[in-house]
C-alpha cells in the first residue's frame, strides 16, 4: 500500500504532504530532523492520510492535495 500524508506542526503553524509506504516511519524521519525540507518545523502531527493501491494512484492524490484546491481541503480539516 502507498500512503499519502499531511503533516501539521502546531508550533509553527506548518503543513506538509507526502507520500510514502510507512507513515509511522516517516512521521519518525521527519520528527528526528532526517528531511530538509521539514526539519525546521518540529513537531510534526499526522492530520491526515489515505491509503492506495499503486504508486501511481498515491502520487496523483498528493499532487492533488498541493494544488489550490487541495490546500483548502486541508486547511478544513484545521479549523
Amino acid at each position: 500500500m502507498f500512503y499519502v500524508y499531511v503533516l501539521y506542526s502546531k508550533k509553527h503553524n506548518r503543513k506538509y504532504t507526502g507520500m510514502t509506504v510507512d507513515i509511522a516511519q516517516r512521521l519518525k524521519e521527519h520528527n528526528t530532523k532526517q528531511n530538509k525540507s521539514t526539519k525546521a518545523y518540529v513537531p510534526w502531527k499526522v492530520i491526515f492520510k489515505e491509503a492506495f493501491k499503486t504508486r501511481i494512484e498515491a502520487r496523483a492524490r498528493e499532487k492533488y492535495l498541493k494544488s489550490g484546491v487541495g490546500r483548502e481541503f486541508i486547511k478544513s480539516l484545521l479549523f
